[in-house]
């Protein structure tokens, strides 16, 4: 399985700020929206990450605090990044060594979607009950169990 197939599955939305709106805007926007990331965009092009992650960073911090803190001041500025040919495998292994819940998929330079670990998850679950059905029904008409003639 393929990134392009998670994506293809758990659609294109897109759920953007930019890096000059204030993380208090953008904290509420994850939270309407029931998301762990946001995708800062400028000037048409992805210019970083905000996940939750680093919303809490601010707050232990005791910086979010400020009312004039910006969504630029926290981001993460070029995040990891997947292309839409790679594996899944490879995928949740990258998620993991670079301990990231959230990666944006770029082709070319064109930011095609972002993956959860909870998107690899279940596309794996669902890839691995279709191949369980696949093979339940294979051994079921084994060409051995068939009366002989």
């Amino acid at each position: 399985m393929q990134v392009r197939e998670i994506l293809r599955v758990k659609g294109a939305t897109l759920y953007t700020v930019t890096p000059q709106q204030s993380l208090a805007f953008a904290v509420e926007t994850m939270a309407d929206l029931d998301v762990g990331s946001l995708v800062v965009m400028d000037g048409g092009k992805m210019a970083g990450m905000l996940t939750f992650r680093e919303v809490l960073k601010a707050l232990k911090g005791g910086v979010a605090a400020q009312s004039e803190l910006k969504v630029g001041d926290v981001m993460v500025r070029d995040p990891v990044t997947a292309d839409s040919e790679m594996e899944a495998n490879d995928l949740r292994r990258l998620m993991i060594d670079r301990h990231c819940r959230y990666l944006p998929v770029v082709d070319d330079g064109t930011l095609m979607g972002v993956i959860s670990f909870l998107d690899v998850a279940k596309a794996v679950l669902e890839e691995q009950s279709f191949e369980n059905k696949m093979l339940k029904s294979y051994i079921k008409n084994w060409p051995g169990d068939a009366p002989a003639a």
